[in-house]
């Protein structure tokens, strides 16, 4: 079995919980995975609740990877949270390229869509699990055939 890396930002917007320790069985299935990050904004410090999840993240075998949230201010005066962790799951994909041959990304956003093309063009395998109608049309277009949509994968990966 091929070693694999795996990068989960988030569950993809799904209507539906995702259960991590499924997800990363779903990831298992493809191959030795050899790493596991799950990058997550956090607020400083966090709350129980919060800690109590980025405890269960860890336990379950991931790498966390945080940041702390900042306050955004939209136009209309509506407070966002952003975390912003792009820079570092490119990073760490691009630090650990020597480990894996097939690299999974959980996620929609089309930042990714150049560092994909660099992953291939250094003979990397890939896979980008999101949900249609949540990932941008870039990243989509990439990942061609590599694309799973988690509406596919419902049963292997939901949470009861």
């Amino acid at each position: 079995m091929e070693p694999i890396s795996f990068t989960c930002s988030g569950t993809a917007c799904t209507d539906w919980w995702i259960d991590l320790r499924k997800l990363l069985e779903f990831a298992r299935s493809k191959g030795e995975l050899v790493d596991a990050f799950y990058y997550i904004g956090v607020d400083v410090p966090p709350d129980a609740r919060q800690q109590a999840y980025l405890d269960t993240v860890t336990r379950i075998g991931f790498s966390r990877v945080t940041k702390q949230l900042k306050t955004i201010m939209q136009a209309d005066g509506t407070p966002t949270q952003k975390a912003n962790l792009g820079i570092e799951i490119v990073l760490d994909m691009f630090n650990t390229i020597d480990h894996y041959d097939l690299a999974m990304l959980v996620s929609g956003d089309e930042d990714f869509e150049r560092p994909l093309q660099l992953l291939r063009a250094r003979g990397k395998r890939f896979i980008v699990l999101s949900t249609q109608g949540f990932v941008a049309r870039e990243l989509r277009e990439v990942a061609g055939m590599h694309f799973i949509d988690f509406q596919d994968i419902r049963e292997q990966v939901k949470r009861e």
